[in-house]
């Protein structure tokens, strides 16, 4: 990917892209998260942090544009109102795996939605493919690949479509300790390099304290949010996790 390219996709560092303010989120009368208030600017790295049910899913939910909110207002940037502009990589692939899929194709379909033209494609799958180290196998059968690869293929098919925020929901699930940080260190340059936005859902809290430059901790319904050594300090992670939690110096070392 091109500076010229990487510059037209993302916005001016400091551009508050995500601002939620007051937000309530739940499902029917149920609510799950009330009054949460937190600013995602352009050029951070976001980890969303907490025990299982806690919200983070439906934080991104709401994100993604597939649920509004109760009360309180959750704005995007114009650049991200249609939501053509978020890249998102899930959990599990859902493709039927008795499906014959090249990588072409299956990176293709992160430009549904998008209006694309046709005659984009190759002029956006190219540079997808080599900036995620997969360059020379858009014919090879997207099953034919390793979990690191597939977790990659995933990743460029959320980067076809140019995205200004990239967001991954449990990213490392299911891939040893040298695909993990493959993709935690590929997923960095792209921040660093880049100056991409990106805004990861996981349990892992090492991996917070290595690569986020902001964190947010769900726990009873409500979020702590802000820089990471502000928020993954000794004292929240033991309110949050019940128990003291022992992590080891990020890039920039842990309060």
């Amino acid at each position: 990917m091109t500076s010229a390219s990487r510059q037209s996709t993302t916005a001016a560092r400091g551009t508050v892209l995500v601002a939620a303010q007051g937000v309530a989120l739940g499902y029917g009368s149920h609510t799950v998260l009330h009054a949460v208030d937190l600013q995602i600017r352009a050029g951070e790295f976001w980890f969303l942090l907490g025990p299982n049910g806690e919200g983070k899913t439906t934080f991104l939910r709401a994100v993604l544009g597939l649920m509004s909110a109760q009360a309180g207002t959750l704005r995007l940037d114009p650049s991200l109102a249609s939501r053509a502009a978020i890249g998102f990589v899930p959990q599990r692939c859902d493709l039927n795996p008795t499906l014959p899929t090249t990588v072409r194709e299956f990176v293709l379909l992160g430009l549904v939605g998008t209006g694309t033209d046709r005659a984009d494609h190759a002029a956006r799958l190219a540079p997808a493919l080599d900036r995620v180290g997969l360059a020379g196998m858009q014919a090879r059968s997207y099953w034919a690949l390793s979990g690191g690869q597939r977790q990659r293929a995933l990743i460029a098919r959320a980067l076809v479509r140019h995205p200004a925020l990239l967001v991954l929901d449990e990213p490392t699930t299911g891939l040893d300790l040298a695909a993990e940080a493959s993709v935690l260190e590929f997923l960095a340059a792209l921040n660093t390099d880049d100056g991409l936005t990106v805004l990861v859902v996981t349990h892992d809290l090492h991996l917070a304290t290595r690569y986020a430059t902001h964190a947010a901790l769900f726990h009873g319904g409500t979020v702590l949010a802000g820089p990471r050594h502000t928020v993954l300090c000794s004292a929240n992670l033991t309110r949050v996790y019940g128990a003291p939690v022992d992590l080891h110096p990020g890039r920039g070392g842990v309060a």
